[in-house]
Formats: structure tokens, C-alpha cells, sequence
């Protein structure tokens, strides 16, 4: 049978988490495996996840096509993995998520029965929560949470734990913004441009998937520059599609959702408030929004340094 499924991974440097992501779309429950391949995109200026691959293309009850990019950036790494894929559905799995057995299936089933050009699925932040400060905001940070029931949403999520229908795309095989590789973001830019072309978006409740953050992540420091980056997003964007009345509003906006939460954050500090990672968190969406162009980009993506990282098996 011909590939209808495409489960793109993108990865640098995290070779265990790649193992374990990958393992986890080989037990897929619901689809026919003869449908499926795996691409694993390692976007490391050395093939660093290439024995990875190999190990993964031995286990796998399907074709797995292991893509080089060596050019840094979230971007790149997608579009080249959508670039060598087969299927008109793209299923994007992040390197440090694991899949159930079910997931395939529930976002597949989701995307028949609402007609979605995209389908979203849950995410569960998942860390050995005991030893770590700021649980219920952190636990809350790196999760994404949606309705209770599947079926048709008006608004996009991320691309982790997403299905894409390839023909609904604005470009098939190269969809996602190089303006965005450094500081994430890409996913956010197609998906808005898909929405205002009326593209149809759903939500897959039972389509969850487990989210290993990386240990060095699960820090407020971490959090607020993320959370800075998240608020730029909505200024670039409208600055992107030439919306300079929508430029000033979003800065407005964040001027007064900076200083005011800001100050909500300042007090909960002092008084030692478990709610002051919140207020913090909002804080920084405002000044993202207020300071969006370009001196201010935050560079997440797109690491240059040498691997250091051995294969998992």
C-alpha cells in the first residue's frame, strides 16, 4: 500500500528522547501499519542521530527515513522533513514527547469526522514533580490543555502532537517561515496564515501525548524568557501581514499587562504568594508584546555547538 501517513520527528541533540519518541509510533494501535513511515529529521550540524535512526529502522514495523539538515533552525528541520515525506497527513511528534498507543488513531479519527485541515491533541507535562519548585506552574507551562470533548476549535495550537493535511498547506513541501528559526514561533505563523484562508481546525481529546522537559528548563528564568518570546509573537505577526494598527494595539496592550502584572508579581514575591510564577508569567507576555522587533529576539532554536550526546540503543 502506498504511505498515507507521515510522522515527522524533529530532533538535535536529544538522542533519548528520540529513541523513546520513536519506539512510541512503532505500537500504534487502530492505524495500518503498512500506511505508515517515520521521518526522523536530526537538524545537528553533525549527523549525531543517525545511529539512532538506524537502530529505530531496524525495530520498525514501517519505513523509517532518517533526513540530515544540517542548516540550524526549527524551521528548516520541519520543511526538510515535509519535504522528504510521503503521506497527505502529516503527524509531528517532538523529540522530547512520547506517544500511547492510541494517539495515531485518535487524531486520524478526529480529522475524518470534523474534516480538519489540522487536528490538536493534548499534552502532559510529565517530571519528577516532588524535587521541583513551582510545580503547578511549571507542570502547567510546558502542558496544553483544550477541551474536555474532540471536535471542531476556532483557534491553533503548537505543532507537537498535531496532524496537518498536506493539501490544505500554503507551500506542500516547504510550509514553515525561515524568519522564524531561531526563535520558534513557525508553527504560529503558518497556522494563523491557514486560518485566515479558512482553513478548519479540531481538537482530538483523547489524542494526548506525555512531554519530557529538559531538566535545565524547568526554571523560571527559563519560563519568563519563553513566556517574553510567546507575547512577541502576536506583535510580529500582525507586523508580518503589514497590520500596523494591530502592531500598536498588541503594544498598548502589553504596556498595560507588563506594568500592571508586574507590579502583581513584585507583592506576591515579597509576601512568598504560590501564585507569583503566574502573575510573572503574564508580566513577561506583556513586555514580549511591547518589545517585539528584532534586537529584542530571543534565540531558542537553531544551536551551533558540537554534540556532546552518545546514541541511545
Amino acid at each position: 500500500m502506498s504511505i498515507e501517513i507521515s510522522i515527522i520527528i524533529p530532533t538535535q541533540r536529544r538522542l533519548e528522547g528520540l529513541a523513546r519518541a520513536g519506539r512510541s509510533v512503532f505500537v500504534q494501535a487502530g492505524v495500518d501499519p503498512s500506511t505508515l513511515e517515520l521521518v526522523v529529521v536530526d537538524n545537528d550540524q553533525t549527523p549525531s542521530a543517525a545511529g539512532v535512526a538506524r537502530t529505530l529502522a531496524e525495530e520498525a514495523p514501517f519505513p523509517v527515513r532518517y533526513v540530515h539538515e544540517p542548516a540550524p533552525g526549527v524551521a528548516n528541520a520541519r520543511n526538510a522533513g515535509m519535504t522528504e515525506s510521503q503521506g497527505e497527513l502529516i503527524a509531528f511528534l517532538d523529540d522530547d514527547e512520547e506517544a500511547p498507543a492510541e494517539w495515531l488513531a485518535a487524531l486520524v479519527s478526529a480529522q475524518r469526522r470534523y474534516e480538519a485541515d489540522v487536528v490538536f491533541g493534548p499534552v502532559h507535562a510529565r517530571a519528577d514533580w516532588d524535587r521541583i519548585g513551582n510545580r503547578v506552574y511549571l507542570e502547567r507551562f510546558f502542558s496544553r490543555f483544550g477541551p474536555r470533548e474532540s471536535g471542531p476549535i476556532d483557534h491553533y495550537y503548537g505543532c507537537g502532537d498535531s496532524l496537518v493535511r498536506r493539501g490544505a498547506l500554503p507551500d506542500p513541501d516547504r510550509p514553515f517561515s525561515a524568519i522564524r528559526n531561531h526563535i520558534g514561533g513557525e508553527d504560529d505563523l503558518l497556522f494563523g496564515a491557514m486560518e485566515r484562508a479558512g482553513a478548519r481546525f479540531a481538537w482530538a481529546a483523547d489524542a494526548w501525548v506525555w512531554e519530557d522537559p529538559a531538566p535545565e528548563r524547568l526554571t523560571l528564568r527559563y519560563t519568563a524568557l519563553r513566556a517574553f518570546a510567546y507575547g512577541q509573537g502576536a506583535s510580529a505577526h500582525c507586523a508580518a501581514a503589514g497590520d500596523r494598527l494591530g502592531v500598536a494595539r498588541w503594544m498598548v496592550l502589553g504596556v498595560v499587562q507588563a506594568l500592571t502584572f508586574g507590579a502583581y508579581a513584585a507583592v506576591k514575591w515579597i509576601i512568598h504568594s504560590p501564585s507569583f510564577a503566574f502573575s510573572l508569567d503574564i508580566a513577561a507576555r506583556g513586555l514580549g508584546k511591547t518589545l517585539w522587533w528584532k534586537p529584542f529576539k530571543i534565540r531558542f532554536y537553531g544551536l551551533t555547538a558540537p554534540a556532546v550526546a552518545q546514541a541511545a540503543s
